[in-house]
């Protein structure tokens, strides 16, 4: 169960990554908009944090997607 947790943290970050950069938003300026440290999205975005519901809808609403958008596009 931990590995499938895992994998889906991994695959969440990186659509939250691929889609800040094609953005063209720094790591820094994202976290600043989405209210969050600069580090803790790193560690999303790497799939190393149990990202928050809270934190996801904020995420995705700066992204301007929904967060369904992002599981979707993340294959959970």
């Amino acid at each position: 169960m931990t590995t499938h947790i895992n994998d889906a943290q991994k695959k969440l970050g990186s659509v939250i990554r691929e889609r800040r950069r094609a953005a063209g938003i720094s790591q820094e300026a994202f976290a600043t908009e989405v209210g969050i440290h600069r580090t803790y999205i790193g560690a999303v975005e790497r799939g190393e944090r149990n990202v928050s519901l809270a934190n996801i809808l904020r995420i995705a609403t700066a992204l301007n997607v929904s967060a369904a958008q992002l599981f979707n596009e993340a294959g959970l």
